[in-house]
C-alpha cells in the first residue's frame, strides 16, 4: 500500500443503550449493520489495518467508552447482541463525540495523524446523521472516505436520499462490504 494512504475502520455509534426516540424503529436496522460491522471489523484485523470506534455517549456523560460498552452489554435487546458482536478488542481504538461528526471536538483527527491514515471506511448509524456528518467532515480534511453500505443503519426512508447525497456530492464513496476491502486498498489518488 501506499505511503499515506492506510485505512482506518470507523464504528460510528454502534455501542449504546437503545434508549432514544425512535430506537425501536432503528434497532432491527442497526442488528443487521452491525453483522456487517463484525465482518469488516474482523477483516481489518487480519490486515493489522486500524478500527477506531467514535461513539456518543448517549448523555451518559459521566461515563467514559468502557463503561458505556459495558452497559451496553447489561442491557437486553439490541443493545447487547451489538455489543456482544462488536466489543472492541485491545488493539481498538476509541474517541467519544459530544455531537454528529466524529471530528467535532475529538481527538480523531489527532489519533488519524499518528496511525497514518489518509483513508476511512464509515460504518455505523445513523446514515442520515452522524455516518452523513462525519463522510463530510472527513472530505474535507481531505481524507478519502468511503461508506459500506450494508454495514450502516438508519431510518429507512432516509437511506436513499442519504446515498445519493454522498455518492452525488463526492463526500464519500458508497462501497458494498464485498468490495470494501478494495477500495481501502487500492493505489492512493
Amino acid at each position: 500500500m501506499a505511503t499515506g494512504a492506510l485505512p482506518a475502520l470507523l464504528v460510528i455509534d454502534m455501542i449504546g443503550l437503545f434508549d432514544f426516540p425512535g430506537a425501536d424503529r432503528l434497532a432491527p436496522s442497526a442488528v443487521r449493520a452491525a453483522r456487517g460491522v463484525r465482518t469488516l471489523r474482523d477483516r481489518f484485523h487480519r490486515r493489522g489495518w486500524p478500527v477506531v470506534y467514535a461513539n456518543d455517549n448517549f448523555t451518559h456523560w459521566q461515563s467514559d467508552f468502557r463503561e458505556l460498552v459495558a452497559m451496553a452489554s447489561a442491557t437486553p435487546g439490541a443493545a447487547s447482541r451489538i455489543a456482544g458482536w462488536l466489543e472492541p478488542t485491545p488493539d481498538d481504538h476509541f474517541v467519544l463525540k459530544p455531537k454528529h461528526s466524529a471530528f467535532l471536538l475529538t481527538a480523531l483527527p489527532v489519533l488519524l495523524a499518528k496511525l497514518g491514515v489518509r483513508r476511512l471506511l464509515l460504518t455505523g448509524m445513523a446514515l442520515e446523521g452522524c455516518i452523513l456528518a462525519t463522510a463530510i467532515d472527513g472530505n474535507a480534511r481531505e481524507f478519502e472516505v468511503a461508506v459500506a453500505r450494508e454495514a450502516v443503519a438508519g431510518k429507512p426512508e432516509l437511506r436513499a436520499a442519504a446515498f445519493k447525497v454522498l455518492s452525488g456530492s463526492n463526500a464519500a464513496a458508497v462501497v458494498a462490504v464485498d468490495r470494501a476491502l478494495a477500495w481501502c486498498a487500492r493505489p492512493a489518488r
